[in-house]
């Protein structure tokens, strides 16, 4: 589905009528720190598989 100029204007209209003009910005902000938070947690989560993968290692003296 290719979507053409007119199509992407009207949807971009149809969000600032919803919306409006101040809580567009809102919406994104919250919607990059939800991602930002998403992907630290996925990264520590595979930090710990790894962890917990890894054979310790005991120094022999």
């Amino acid at each position: 589905m290719h979507l053409g100029m007119w199509e992407i204007l009207l949807i971009g209209l149809v969000v600032v009528l919803l919306f409006g003009t101040k809580k567009i910005p809102e919406l994104f902000t919250g919607l990059g720190t939800g991602i930002r938070n998403f992907k630290k947690a996925i990264n520590e989560d595979t930090d710990e598989v790894k962890r917990k993968e890894l054979p310790t290692v005991t120094s022999k003296e």
